[in-house]
């Protein structure tokens, strides 16, 4: 057995045992889902959770809706019917959060799990503003308007039910609040989680 086998086979081994003592105590899992209620989102999360007691979740949230702004007479026009209204105007909110949670085993097999989570997050509001009214056809929008945006912080309240079935992968059910100055989200969330979800049993 050459030198260089002997070298891999030490570094397999080691890599083993560090990963091993790793997950004894911690677990780390990329998570995401659709949120539904006053705006309809997405969301993606790096999740680190300590002795499946703690949790700390780095992520971001992509909500949008139609513009509260928007006027009743207004008309996408056949364009953009047919691009599925991809370049319509929108209510767009936007956050970049931070959160610690608390855990709660519900089942022995730890298959069941609350995580109440609480985080804030950094807000950008994109918003149309100006609408001004134009002549067109029936092909072309029959408004023009432009984005405002703001920047604002938001306390993130989302608590998880979350099924770890296996070690690798879940899902999860979880109510969603977003409040800042100036809008608010209320919904719910439905997701996966793919990564080490548990840690090792002793």
């Amino acid at each position: 057995m050459n030198k260089s086998l002997i070298l891999i086979v030490l570094l397999i081994f080691s890599f083993n045992t560090v990963k091993a003592q790793f997950s004894k105590d911690h677990a780390i899992y990329y998570s995401d889902g659709l949120n539904i209620g006053n705006y309809v989102g997405l969301d993606f999360n790096l999740n680190y959770v300590y002795k499946e007691k703690y949790s700390v979740k780095i992520g971001y949230i992509y909500n949008t809706r139609k513009p509260k702004s928007q006027p009743d007479d207004y008309s996408s026009g056949l364009a953009n019917a047919l691009l599925f209204e991809a370049t319509n105007p929108h209510d767009k909110m936007e956050n970049y959060q931070l959160a610690l949670g608390k855990i709660y085993s519900l089942n022995e097999s730890r298959t069941i799990r609350v995580n109440l989570s609480i985080g804030l997050g950094y807000t950008v509001l994109n918003e149309p503003e100006n609408w001004q009214k134009i002549e067109s056809g029936f092909v072309a929008e029959n408004y023009t308007w432009n984005y405002e945006r703001q920047n604002t912080f938001s306390l993130i309240i989302n608590p998880k039910l979350e099924f770890p079935f296996t070690t690798i992968y879940g899902l999860s059910i979880s109510p969603m609040v977003q409040l800042n100055k100036h809008r608010s989200y209320f919904g719910i969330g439905v997701g996966q989680m793919i990564g080490v979800l548990r840690s090792r049993k002793n």
